[in-house]
């Protein structure tokens, strides 16, 4: 094999074992690269297998993955152009520090380092422990995301550390927790190809997980029957067999409703519900007064489309159903996701072939970021970290006392109300862009300002950088080695592509040095990621969310394990409760009662307009990446006011012409896109930009008193119309929300 050029040898260090790193024999000539890396893609849970090319240490384009048996080498338009951050020029390269009047500037990494650590013990000498705070995204690696919860414990002894899976998956957690115990989709995607019926609630498939519409073609193609929830037609819903136009925040008195249908056509499985299941009668108590004509008032659904949707999914064998954000987002979240369970748990279909049901997971690691202990409430192994058996358990693995683990912390946006409220002083972020993701982001803008000391980890300066007094160049995903756990529970293998430019560091290696000028040193001597892993393996063990059985090696001779998987010699975990033993206290699966409540902010005469919120296919959350690569941007450069024209017709509102949105949080001005595919009291408006194009400026911070999530998918606003047609997006940045 020739040999590799100079900057190929030097990215095969300690930090990664390169065993996917395929050097391409012969190197000779300008365009060919130096070596593909079998990887996988940084954005959805999804995590479609991709190849990197390398070329003198950037990542220059992809090849298709074929081989990896998720998504067979197809990829979404964000999949496509992922590569070309790597490269590019707003790329933070060394640490910085705001400088007064002037804006950033670079300093070393040694100042960077004690200023910021002279400032958390300043911070907690004067106010105490929890008065620094930290906030996390699952963007990050298992590994990374299983030391940032060590790191808050041990070496920054706080107990106020939460995620950004708080805006995204934690209403499914609870509820699958409470329903069986345990938080993962109970099967594998290959099963959805074979269900008879399958209902997709609140997830705009087409747009945010594209490659997983292959799985619903085949199941049409061998002829499902597929129901779509949305108060919109989306693309998925376009194709459906039966579309459920529902009322933004009423998705549990459809569920209950279905259930009620269930119940009164005796299309229950009776032996699964008497020998496996408890709570039946008390759920079946809570929907006993619903009636088709109530449920079509309350939901905006036609009475029929309803009758008809339990008359598929009653009368079927096999079925899967399957949520997202839609039905999460909201003060009511759990009651949502524990209603659907209802009508799955009803009917018996799951724990066996072609049978299942599931929570598609938002972010590149959701999943496997919400079980390894950077969760307010959470240790490793998913370990309720008020239970003093898990805290034992987890301290003993880190060689520390338990009286010195640090208890139950704040949420998210909790942390930033404790700001306000003078009780948090000083914040550590790594890959979270609160200020664009939260609700009622002027509040967070508030916060933020108020803070004594904030220091961001990062790649980029997103908005909320902005406000940090210090800076830390932290990874991309494709420079640095470890896990993440795709949406279906599969463990699979992130490959070190490059290293980080210029003076940028690894995201671990930031923390593991933070780790030990905080005086935590000997806690943290990982040589690399996969130290880092075993270690997680141990923690984990014996927990819902074992991977102890699982090593770098099965994974990659595997293309993947699905936890969990107790033992090395276990295969992993494909489907789950096939043997009805379900992880709840009784060993059975629990029906919950869910009896329909209002939002938080319903419309009145004053905002007669319900709004709400979401994602477009060639963006990601807060945007921090996805703005910043220009195929994406053409395709949906600005975000837009999609409006029914009948809505539109009684505000003499057209095309393009700019609109104040306006609720009790603030204002905002948006172009109007006359749709036909939302319903006639609601608009919708897409989440992924900050500043004055921020959908968040609007959205309430109300939170669901079980999950914690903000309620982003209803708000009560009003609508006032400009009379001027909206500028060329390029132009964009000219119009303002005043």
């Amino acid at each position: 094999m020739a040999k590799l050029p100079t900057s190929v040898e030097n990215i095969i260090d300690k930090h990664g074992p390169h065993k996917n790193f395929t050097p391409v024999d012969g190197y000779k000539g300008t365009h060919e690269p130096d070596a593909l890396v079998k990887t996988h893609c940084c954005f959805c849970g999804m995590q479609c297998g991709i190849q990197l090319k390398v070329k003198e240490n950037k990542v220059v384009g992809f090849e298709p993955w074929m081989e990896f048996p998720f998504n067979e080498g197809r990829l979404c338009p964000k999949g496509v152009q992922r590569y070309l951050q790597n490269n590019h020029p707003d790329r933070i390269l060394s640490p910085l520090q705001r400088v007064e009047g002037k804006g950033f500037e670079p300093i070393g990494w040694d100042a960077a380092m004690d200023r910021t650590v002279n400032e958390i013990k300043r911070i907690q000498r004067d106010y105490g422990n929890d008065a620094f705070g930290m906030l996390s995204g699952v963007s990050l690696t298992n590994e990374k995301s299983y030391m940032v919860g060590k790191f808050a414990r041990v070496a920054l002894k706080t107990a106020n550390l939460d995620y950004n899976g708080r805006l995204c998956m934690v209403s499914a957690g609870a509820g699958n927790k409470k329903a069986f115990g345990l938080d993962r989709i109970s099967n594998n995607w290959s099963d959805l190809k074979h269900a008879e019926v399958i209902i997709i609630a609140g997830t705009n498939i087409s747009e945010t997980f594209p490659t997983l519409t292959h799985y619903i073609w085949q199941a049409r193609d061998n002829g499902a029957k597929l129901i779509v929830v949305d108060p919109r037609v989306t693309p998925i819903a376009r194709t459906a067999d039966l579309h459920l136009p529902i009322k933004p925040g009423t998705d549990s008195a459809l569920f209950g409703m279905i259930l009620k249908i269930l119940a009164d056509n005796d299309w229950l499985d009776h032996d699964f519900i008497d020998n496996h299941t408890s709570g039946f009668e008390e759920a079946l108590d809570a929907v006993k007064d619903y009636d088709l004509d109530w449920a079509q008032e309350t939901t905006g659904i036609n009475k029929d489309l309803i009758l008809q949707a339990a008359t598929l999914w009653g009368k079927a064998s096999t079925s899967f159903l399957l949520h997202a954000r839609g039905i999460e987002h909201h003060t009511k979240g759990v009651d949502n996701v524990v209603s659907c369970i209802n009508i799955v748990l009803a009917t018996g279909r799951i724990g066996r072939p072609y049978c299942g049901y599931g929570t598609i997971t938002g972010q590149g690691n959701g999943q496997g970021g919400r079980e390894h202990g950077h969760k307010c409430d959470q240790l490793p192994g998913n370990r309720d970290i008020t239970n003093p058996e898990h805290r034992k358990y987890i301290a003993d693995v880190w060689g520390i006392d338990e009286k010195d683990m640090p208890g139950k912390g704040l949420s998210a946006y909790e942390l930033i109300e404790a700001i306000h409220r003078g009780e948090i002083k000083g914040l550590i972020t790594i890959c979270f862009n609160p200020l664009v993701s939260l609700p009622n982001n002027n509040f967070v803008r508030e916060a933020l300002e108020k803070l004594e000391y904030y220091v961001a980890i990062d790649f980029f300066l997103n908005e909320t950088a902005r406000h940090a007094d210090v800076i830390m160049a932290g990874s991309l995903h494709e420079e640095e080695e470890g896990t993440v756990t795709t949406a279906e529970g599969r463990v699979v293998k992130i490959n070190a592509a490059v290293t980080p430019p210029d003076n940028a560091r690894r995201d671990g290696d930031i923390i593991m040095e933070l780790a030990h000028r905080l005086g935590a040193g000997d806690k943290f001597n990982f040589e690399n990621s996969e130290a880092i892993f075993n270690e997680l393996r141990v923690a984990s063990k014996g927990g819902t969310a074992d991977y102890y059985g699982i090593t770098y090696e099965k994974i990659v001779n595997n293309m993947g394990i699905f936890w969990p998987c107790p033992s090395l010699d276990h295969p992993g975990t494909p489907r789950l409760w096939e043997d009805k033993k379900f992880r709840t206290p009784d060993g059975k699966a629990h029906f919950n009662a869910a009896p329909f409540r209002p939002s938080s902010e319903v419309v009145d005469k004053e905002y007669p307009v319900v709004l709400t919120t979401g994602r477009v296919v060639s963006q990601y959350l807060s945007g921090t990446q996805t703005r910043r690569i220009g195929k994406l941007v053409d395709q949906y450069p600005e975000p837009l006011l999609e409006i029914h024209p009948k809505l539109a017709y009684q505000y003499g509102i057209k095309e393009r012409e700019l609109v104040k949105v306006i609720t009790r949080r603030g204002e905002a001005l948006f172009p109007a896109q006359l749709v036909e595919t939302i319903r006639e009291d609601t608009v919708f408006i897409p989440y992924h930009w900050g500043g004055v194009h921020s959908a968040n400026q609007l959205t309430i911070g109300t939170l669901d008193p079980v999950s914690k999530i903000p309620e982003f998918k209803v708000c009560a606003c009003k609508l006032d119309p400009t009379g001027k047609l909206a500028p060329h997006p390029s132009e964009s940045n000219a119009y303002q929300s005043n």
